[in-house]
């Protein structure tokens, strides 16, 4: 009896990165051809266009394959939870930071991310759950955060992850401001003027901050919280390099691991997720929805805790989660 193709809905942003994904298209087809997949190609043109492609096209489909950036990634993401059931996601990184292929241990090469696909090894992997908007690593706020979606694509294309550290470094920090925040998590709550926040499930964010991996797991209900309070523009490189070095006080420099987090602040602060803008807020709420998603990558990936046999799981609805 002949075997079931698998079927593949593949995405591709052919803006991301340096239009290395637009130039790869063919050679994904072509591994994707010779490995017996059907497969459907839609190409975006426009903010939230990936969301619209899953929500019209994946449903009948084996596996989603996002080809772009982490902002592309993130709205695959958005369209596969509210699918009736969870389809695996397949990623072929082809962004100007790539900040969770890295963490996911996925290659930024394309042949070899697109053979990773297709060996089929998936593992269960943590979103948040921003307000009622899922996001896959990072949300944040503050000094540098308005870099990664201020910054144009041509400038992305054309420098690279370099770009973000140009306009970050060179712009942003004018800007630093501080924001009056109460903040609630798992084991207590903090109060006070803060001038960066980070919730992700990561071990790098934008390129600029990096955890240490023994304290970071893709899969274990928690996300890591960075808080850096309020500080004066000289004292700002300082305080870059001590996060870079890791060197949590616990007092400027806050470091915690949660579920969930409740951020309220005296005025709307605009926030920052995957990369794009996320909307202005005076109240943010953040889930953890543990092994929400399914992600081809490595078996061997330390960053993830053993997990149980995959299974068939519904989507949980955001308006019901507490």
């Amino acid at each position: 009896m002949e075997s079931k193709k698998r079927k593949i809905l593949l995405i591709v942003n052919p803006c991301a990165g340096r239009t290395k994904s637009r130039a790869g298209t063919f050679d994904i087809i072509n591994q994707f051809s010779q490995n017996d997949f059907e497969f459907s190609v839609h190409t975006t043109k426009g903010r939230g266009d990936a969301t619209e492609i899953v929500k019209k096209h994946a449903q009948g489909m084996d596996l989603v394959v996002c080809c772009g950036g982490d902002g592309t990634l993130n709205e695959t993401i958005n369209g596969v939870m509210v699918l009736p059931e969870r389809i695996p996601i397949g990623y072929v990184p082809t962004g100007s930071t790539n900040d969770l292929a890295n963490t996911l241990g996925i290659p930024t090469d394309i042949n070899k991310a697109t053979a990773l696909i297709i060996d089929g090894k998936t593992q269960n992997y943590d979103i948040g759950l921003f307000n009622n908007r899922y996001y896959s690593y990072v949300a944040s706020f503050g000094a540098f955060t308005r870099a990664s979606y201020a910054t144009s694509q041509r400038m992305k294309n054309l420098f690279g992850h370099a770009a973000y550290i140009m306009n970050g470094f060179f712009k942003e920090w004018k800007n630093i401001s501080s924001n009056h925040l109460k903040i609630e998590y798992d084991d207590g709550e903090l109060e006070g003027d803060f001038s960066f926040g980070a919730i992700s499930n990561s071990t790098s964010v934008a390129g600029l901050f990096r955890f240490n991996k023994n304290e970071v797991k893709l899969n274990d209900g928690y996300f890591e919280v960075l808080l850096v309070r309020k500080s004066k523009f000289s004292e700002a490189p300082s305080l870059l390099n001590k996060i870079r070095k890791k060197e949590y006080d616990g007092e400027r420099i806050i470091f915690l691991k949660t579920s969930k987090v409740k951020i309220t602040a005296d005025t709307e602060i605009p926030w920052t997720l995957d990369g794009e803008f996320g909307g202005a807020h005076k109240t943010v709420m953040v889930h953890v929805l543990s092994k929400a998603v399914d992600i081809c990558t490595s078996e061997d990936n330390v960053l993830f805790e053993p997990q149980a046999e995959p299974e068939t799981k519904a989507n949980p609805d955001p308006e019901k989660v507490s």
